[in-house]
């Protein structure tokens, strides 16, 4: 549930109330009965770290270019006459 901070407009006393998205809002100071206006303050939820967004939502156009990155990175690991080690030894002993 949302946390909505709250300032009384007669005395001064600001607090922070759990509501849902659908309950009325509050109007009247618990403290001294008067008038409540609800504020507009930050969030409690922050997105840090490189690349959230690409790693997490990327569009269409992003995921493409992602794709070719990836492709093109492949391709330049691959050196052309490069020998792989199939783990195989070879019997050096002679008979």
């Amino acid at each position: 549930m949302p946390i909505y901070e709250y300032k009384c407009k007669k005395c001064g006393k600001q607090f922070e109330v759990t509501q849902k998205i659908t309950d009325e809002l509050l109007t009247e100071c618990g403290s001294c009965g008067g008038e409540l206006k609800k504020l507009i303050t930050n969030t409690s939820f922050v997105l840090k770290g490189k690349g959230w967004y690409v790693t997490d939502y990327p569009s269409a156009d992003r995921k493409k270019a992602l794709q070719e990155r990836k492709l093109a990175k492949a391709d330049k690991d691959k050196k052309p006459g490069k020998k792989t080690d199939t783990g195989k030894k070879k019997d050096t002993k002679s008979k």
